[in-house]
């Protein structure tokens, strides 16, 4: 599991301008969602970055077809241009990916946004 340290959060904190990312699991059945992680990014460019760490870690978790499309995604540079436009702009970024049991959603949130 990815978590900022404190050196990071306090980093994130104290721009007052950072991209907050994360990630989770929301199991079917469940009333709770599972963090699997959060970053403070400090532009749209590491934002990006870290929605495409954390999605490769999910897709090596899942079985190949519910992994498939996270590896298209991985490889499609022209939506990770719309993401950056997105960001850009002041436009939150979702990405969600599924398996039987589970729903995993990575996002990107520009400063002053909501997700």
């Amino acid at each position: 599991m990815l978590t900022p340290t404190t050196e990071e959060l306090l980093t994130a904190k104290g721009r007052g301008s950072a991209y907050r990312c994360w990630a989770a699991a929301y199991p079917l059945h469940e009333t709770s969602a599972i963090p699997l992680g959060s970053y403070g990014a400090a532009s749209p460019r590491l934002a990006l970055r870290w929605l495409r760490e954390r999605t490769r870690h999910v897709t090596d978790q899942l079985d190949t077809a519910y992994a498939q499309p996270g590896r298209y995604w991985l490889t499609d540079e022209t939506e990770h241009e719309r993401a950056l436009a997105y960001l850009t702009t002041g436009t939150a970024y979702q990405l969600t990916l599924y398996d039987e049991n589970t729903r995993y959603v990575l996002v990107a949130c520009p400063p002053g946004g909501t997700a």
